[in-house]
């Protein structure tokens, strides 16, 4: 009896850390740019034991990169530090829908996230066609 109690006990704590470490993530507004006035999205920051941070980008109401002056082909989401050169962290597909996604780590504590229009979803570069971003405190 008083082992059954202790198993039971023993699992409700453990259920208990796995929910409070799995859901300890801040939320962001991001900021839609002037060429994509009816975007909305959030950035979504989890800490992780190792110290990085996943990001999550949920965007609504995307226009297709093509319908952008100038007309592009896709988005890229870009993580930067301060008076660093921004990384590629990935293309953000936009399905018809209008809505894409995009999972990632980085290893910055403060930094800023971005998205940008662009012809080419490998570029090293962002262009300046920024469509939404963020900056991040932890």
């Amino acid at each position: 009896m008083k082992r059954q109690i202790f198993y039971r006990l023993a699992l409700v704590g453990a259920a208990v850390l796995v929910v409070s470490t799995a859901g300890y993530a801040k939320n962001y507004p991001m900021t839609a740019s002037n060429e994509m006035p009816g975007a909305t999205a959030q950035l979504q920051v989890a800490k992780e034991k190792d110290g990085n941070s996943q990001l999550q980008v949920k965007a609504n109401g995307m226009a297709k990169a093509g319908r952008l002056t100038p007309a592009a082909k896709t988005y890229v989401v870009w993580v930067q530090q301060e008076g660093a050169q921004a990384k590629s962290q990935g293309e953000l597909k936009v399905g018809n829908n209008h809505k894409g996604e995009l999972k990632t780590a980085t290893s910055f504590h403060t930094f800023n996230v971005f998205v940008t229009a662009e012809t080419d979803s490998q570029t090293k570069f962002p262009s300046e066609q920024v469509v939404l971003r963020a900056t991040v405190q932890e």
